[in-house]
Order: C-alpha cells, then structure tokens, then sequence
C-alpha cells in the first residue's frame, strides 16, 4: 500500500497526541523531581563511546531493520510503502522525534529509574519487555511486536554497559536509523530495489 503525507500525518498527529506528548512530559516531570538524576541519561556520556556505538549500531540496525522488514512482509504479503521522497523524508523526520523520545522514556525513566531503585539487570529486563510489548498497543502483529526486542535489547544493554554516565545519544541515533529502516525508507528502500 502506497502512502503519503496526508497518510502519514494522519497517523503521526494521533502518535504525537497519545504517545509522544504523554513520554515527554513523563521524563520531564521525573528529571524535575529527581533534580536531573544521572541515571535518566540526559548527558553526553563518554562522548568517543556513544560515537563508536553510533557509527557501529546505526548502518547495522537500519541493515537489520530492513531485512527483518523483508522477512515480516513476505509472511504476512503487504507493506505500507511511501510512494515519493516526500513522505520518506517526512516519516523520516518524525522517527528522528521518535527516537530519542522512546529512548528517553524506556532506556532514561525505565530502564534508568528502575535500574537505580532494584539494580541495572531489573531495569533492563522490565524497561526493554515493556518497551516490547507496548508496541502491540499499535495494532502490530505478533510477530511485528517482538522483532522489537532486535532492537530493545541491544540498545538496553548498551545504555547499561557503554563507559561513561548513561547517555541517551548513541542509543537514540541507532533507534532512529533501526525505525528507518523498519518503516518508511526501508521499506522505500526494498520497493526501490523491487524486493517487494
């Protein structure tokens, strides 16, 4: 199925009102009451860290995104694919919100706040299966649901283990290019290529 703009901005506005307005003010609120706990990761990190991990994990999980895409749609036989650039860099821009927001809420107020009160393996393990699940809230099959964990447990571990005070940076870029490759320019990209 082709899509554009007016497609797009139809389901991104519901998005912004019911899930990013919601996770921004959630984070807000706890680094306000928290007086901008370390443990939400709104800092640099260890800048040369977060780089490498970004420069690694964001041609691997645009590559891993899309061929996981691939896989999904030749099981299930469709795709919502943009029909011009257009909507590609419009999608693509708001994934570029997106990402850094779920990750501020899953890996910064979850993973982070839970990590802190009951110790980081806990954190990573409650904050990284809700991040799984609340997908399925989505309307997203099975199968769609929990090919997020390809990407929620990687990033998880690496906000957990990469040196430095946890950082949202390298994280949010990776969770930006896997969620391009995913939806809207991978899947252009595949339409492109003819593989779907």
């Amino acid at each position: 199925m082709l899509t554009r703009i007016p497609d797009s901005w139809r389901w991104a506005s519901t998005d912004i009102a019911i899930r990013i307005v919601p996770f921004i003010l959630s984070y807000a609120v706890a680094y306000r009451l928290s007086g901008g706990a370390r443990w939400l990761g709104w800092s640099l990190g260890d800048v040369r860290a977060q780089l490498i991990f970004a420069l690694i994990g964001v041609p691997v999980m645009f590559v891993a995104a899309v061929a996981v895409q691939l896989w999904l749609t030749r099981r299930r036989g469709a795709l919502s694919v943009p029909a011009g650039l257009d909507d590609v860099a419009f999608q693509a821009g708001f994934y570029a919100v997106n990402g850094p927001i779920e990750e501020a809420f899953f890996r910064g107020l979850l993973q982070g706040g839970l990590g802190a009160a009951w110790g980081a393996p806990a954190g990573l393990v409650i904050a990284t299966t809700a991040y799984v699940l609340y997908h399925r809230l989505g309307n997203w099959s099975w199968a769609e649901t929990l090919s997020t964990a390809l990407v929620g447990v990687p990033l998880g571990v690496a906000f957990w283990l990469l040196p430095g005070p946890p950082s949202l940076v390298g994280v949010s870029l990776a969770h930006i290019a896997a969620t391009c490759g995913f939806l809207g320019p991978g899947p252009y990209l595949l339409r492109r290529l003819g593989l779907v």
